[in-house]
């Protein structure tokens, strides 16, 4: 039989674990479950309510016209 045995699969989980250590795995991890909870998250929206998006950024959208000055103040000398 052609397959991975478990302990083939223990031995080259130890190998990894000893070259890139337990903190760098367990940050990979989390970036990794951070990284497809925000890609649920994205999905999930963008199939709820695409109407209400256009619409919310239409009614928020404006534009100002401004002119920004610079005011010195007046050095007090005593």
């Amino acid at each position: 039989m052609g397959g991975i045995s478990v302990w083939q699969l223990l031995i080259i989980l130890a190998i990894v674990i000893v070259l890139f250590g337990t903190k760098r795995l367990k940050g990979v991890g989390s970036d990794l479950g951070d990284a497809i909870k925000g890609f649920r998250k994205a999905v999930d929206t963008g199939e709820e309510k695409p109407t209400e998006t256009v619409q919310k950024s239409e009614a928020t959208g404006q534009t100002f016209d401004a002119t920004a000055q610079h005011i010195e103040e007046p050095s007090s000398k005593k």
